[in-house]
């Protein structure tokens, strides 16, 4: 199975630069690589970090930390997915088999 692990968090006003720097650092420093992991901003100087692992449900995995408590304005929000379908693409116009 795969299991996603979502952490977010809010930067003091104009230090979110400083957030995505700061999670790109942990992500690189897990305790044992993901499948993989993407870091994404939004306004707001809020920072999201989704890993994605092999394993089950409740597996204890590694997660990123709280930030120093100056850095963010809020403590951080996580959640634990499991993976239900991989999806679909659909073709240039979407609209195959109508």
């Amino acid at each position: 199975m795969t299991v996603a692990l979502m952490w977010e968090a809010r930067a003091v006003k104009g230090r979110g630069a400083e957030l995505l720097e700061w999670a790109r650092a942990r992500a690189g420093e897990l305790a044992c690589e993901p499948l993989r992991y993407e870091l994404l901003r939004a306004p707001q100087d809020r920072v999201l970090v989704i890993t994605w692992w092999e394993a089950a449900y409740d597996d204890e995995l590694p997660e990123l930390p709280e930030p120093e408590p100056g850095l963010i304005t809020r403590a951080v929000h996580r959640w634990r997915f499991e993976v239900a379908d991989r999806g679909h693409r659909p073709g240039p116009r979407g609209l195959e088999g109508f």
